[in-house]
């Protein structure tokens, strides 16, 4: 499998305003896992409003982008909660998209997002939602209010495709 790295990225002084936080940091820990068959897992990463979760914005999706006949697309939908809050609208991911990641941690600076720039002030959810091929499926969420007015942490510990997720925050 051929890996590329991407993610919706713009400067962050273009994109995220004066509201915006000295740093927003996420944390995705994929765990290394001893199984017969190990396929990298699927991750999309997207924002939620707290309240009522709905759909804010993506983040990062990241698949099989080099698989015979675009196949690797016809797969994301198995990431069910991200498919039905807002991956099926995603007509071109890229921007947001980039090859599966191998275990490990890997880090994504949220404020070179455009969905964090175009959030109004409120209190959010990172969602990030794991599938692997002849795997299990998991979701773990972290808040976080915007705009980032003091140092915030979050962290949330997975028992299957997700090791864990923090996100940190100062102002």
């Amino acid at each position: 499998m051929f890996i590329r790295h991407s993610l919706a990225v713009a400067t962050a002084a273009a994109v995220a305003g004066p509201a915006a936080a000295g740093e927003l940091l996420l944390k995705i820990d994929l765990p290394r896992m001893s199984v017969a068959e190990y396929h990298r897992p699927y991750v999309a990463a997207w924002i939620e409003k707290a309240g009522d979760q709905s759909f804010a914005g993506n983040l990062a999706v990241w698949y099989d982008i080099k698989k015979r006949d675009d196949g690797g697309r016809k797969w994301l939908k198995e990431m069910r909660q991200w498919w039905r809050k807002g991956g099926r609208e995603l007509s071109a991911p890229d921007g947001v998209t980039g090859a599966t990641r191998p275990a490990g941690e890997h880090a994504l600076n949220l404020l070179e997002s455009r969905s964090v720039a175009g959030l109004a002030p409120g209190r959010y959810e990172v969602v990030v939602e794991a599938a692997r091929e002849n795997g299990g499926r998991e979701v773990l969420r972290v808040p976080f209010d915007w705009p980032v007015a003091k140092p915030q942490a979050a962290a949330a510990h997975g028992d299957g495709e997700l090791a864990a997720l923090t996100l940190e925050a100062r102002p």
